[in-house]
């Protein structure tokens, strides 16, 4: 699978920049440091890479808290590693690792 979000209507995807990552792990969409301008729906769509066929998760509103109060919790890991991972020799591995804190 890969996995890409649009933001509010098709054909605007969310482009991955310095604030933007999307997990093709998990599919999960992350923005640091939300600005007004992120303000709207998102929409997961999942692809499947041997038929090309997509499907379209439910809308996900994203709004900012009036109160400017934002959450503060302790740096961690969010993705969980397996003890080992194979690969032939001379294959490319990616590991992706993020991060979240305050």
């Amino acid at each position: 699978l890969s996995f890409a979000w649009i933001f509010n209507e098709y054909p605007s995807f969310v482009q991955e920049d310095s604030r933007r990552f999307v997990s093709q792990e998990t599919g999960h969409l992350y923005i640091a440091k939300v600005e007004p301008s992120d303000v709207g729906n998102y929409t997961c769509v999942a692809t499947s890479t041997v038929t090309n066929s997509q499907v379209l998760g439910s809308p996900t509103p994203l709004v900012l808290r009036t109160d400017g109060v934002m959450g503060e919790y302790e740096p961690k890991i969010e993705v969980q590693f397996p003890e080992t991972l194979p690969a032939a020799k001379g294959s490319t591995v990616k590991l992706e690792c993020f991060a979240l804190g305050k």
